[in-house]
């Protein structure tokens, strides 16, 4: 039954029912029940077929209700998956291309610079590996899956990424789990996930801070750390590719995403 069927019904049926009442008190029953008997009975015989019928119309407007929010959920479920197979496509072919280079410098480099440039290999096999093991995780998540505490897919997927760094890693994070929607939940996750990769490629940092707030216009979070940090516009550096993948997530989603310098610390934040 349509919703909009469901409500008509639902607008109609106690009309319907103090109007056959009326009816049937003045052609029938007048003879048999008094005026006053028949004004308490009114109100009585509206609440006893409202309870019947409107409960069960109530109660298949609310099934439908759900419904149609699992299958929103799961088509922005899909659509996230679908973006992170494009990521996963387009980040082999950039580290691939990476490898490609490094091993041509290693061709020419000399006997003394060799162990460094192998190193260097090794380190970018290394990432390239925790990058495609990540993306496919995340592509094999069942959407039903992120109905379960986010902050519980956060420390799994943070304890995935610090692996085989020094990190100290300070973690507050204070979003309530119906804040934001399954797919809001996505997209901020994997935004938190693209800049702590981007921290572990390329900031040499030792301290990381996570930090997550609800605020009167949304949520705000940051993601910090006490690395090396950057040089002029960092989104227009080529190379940049976690970076700009936060930024055009957050863009999609109509947030707000700055990149800053307090201090010794470079501050990521996300904003709604």
């Amino acid at each position: 039954m349509k919703d909009r069927t469901i409500k008509h019904l639902i607008l109609w049926i106690p009309t319907i029912t103090i109007g056959l009442w009326e009816y049937m008190r003045h052609s029938f029953l007048l003879p048999y029940v008094s005026m006053e008997v028949g004004n308490w009975l009114a109100p009585a015989i509206v609440f006893i077929v409202s309870a019947t019928l409107l409960t069960r119309l109530f109660k298949l407007l609310d099934d439908t209700n759900k419904k149609l929010q699992r299958e929103q959920q799961t088509k922005a479920a899909l659509e996230e998956r679908s973006k992170l197979a494009q990521e996963l496509h387009d980040g082999i072919s950039q580290s691939l291309f990476m490898l490609s280079v490094k091993i041509d410098r290693l061709e020419t480099a000399s006997t003394e610079q060799q162990p460094e440039q192998l190193d260097k290999l090794r380190q970018t096999v290394r990432h390239v590996y925790d990058d495609v093991r990540l993306s496919i995780a995340n592509l094999q998540t069942v959407p039903e899956e992120m109905n379960v505490c986010w902050s519980d897919q956060l420390v799994t997927m943070i304890e995935d990424i610090r692996k085989d760094t020094d990190w100290t890693l300070d973690v507050k994070w204070e979003l309530p789990e119906d804040q934001l929607s399954l797919k809001e939940k996505i997209a901020l996750l994997s935004a938190v996930r693209e800049a702590l990769l981007n921290v572990r490629k390329h900031a040499e940092a030792k301290r990381v801070w996570i930090i997550a707030q609800p605020v009167a216009e949304g949520f705000v979070c940051d993601i910090r750390d006490d690395g090396i940090g950057f040089a002029g516009e960092p989104f227009a550096q080529k190379g940049k590719y976690g970076l700009k993948m936060v930024r055009d997530r957050t863009t999609d989603m109509g947030w707000s995403l700055s990149l800053e310098r307090d201090g010794d610390v470079t501050v990521v934040r996300i904003a709604s």
